[in-house]
């Protein structure tokens, strides 16, 4: 893997983000890895996945990457560790609420911040612990709000009404909290 990322990043002349998530992928990124990777000029970034916030701050803490939380439920307590922000399924569909989250963690109001993120769980939840990729879940609500997400490519199926339904459902609770 590490020869592989190494090729790429050799092959370009842009910087690379790793995209680091074993649930998909069935391959960690192990931080020992990431370490050395951090030494390339043109990897300057994680997306990280891994459920491991140990891994992560042992990479935080001993390089320069930029670390962005890619599993919504962590976007604060990624951030507030020194994570550069995150690259998010549900903003999405609710871009001000996990903005206003990272705004009030900035602004010093951590309580108010942490307060917002633990809003956002029955929506993050509806939308990444459905059985389905997050595409089909966010494509789903988009679509459901009016908004141009455009169908799913196959081999993904779009979401059942049922799934649709629920999802509009979260997300209305969120928007009117």
């Amino acid at each position: 893997m590490e020869a592989h990322f190494r090729e790429v990043a050799d092959a370009c002349g842009l910087p690379v983000m790793l995209y680091d998530i074993p649930g998909r992928t069935g391959t960690r990124i192990e931080p020992e890895t990431l370490l050395r990777l951090a030494g390339h000029p043109r990897i300057v970034a994680v997306k990280d996945c891994a459920y491991d916030l140990l891994g992560t701050q042992k990479a935080l803490s001993r390089t320069e990457l930029a670390y962005y939380a890619g599993c919504d439920e962590y976007a604060l307590t990624l951030y507030a560790a020194g994570g550069a922000g995150y690259v998010s399924t549900v903003a999405n569909v609710a871009p001000r609420h996990f903005r206003s989250i990272l705004d009030a963690f900035e602004a010093g109001r951590t309580a108010q911040a942490a307060h917002l993120q633990l809003r956002a769980c029955e929506l993050v939840e509806a939308m990444m612990s459905a059985g389905l990729p997050g595409t089909v879940t966010a494509k789903a609500l988009l679509n459901d709000l009016g908004l141009p997400a455009g169908p799913v490519r196959p081999p993904l199926r779009p979401a059942a009404r049922e799934t649709a339904d629920g999802l509009r459902a979260a997300y209305e609770r969120l928007m009117a909290a």
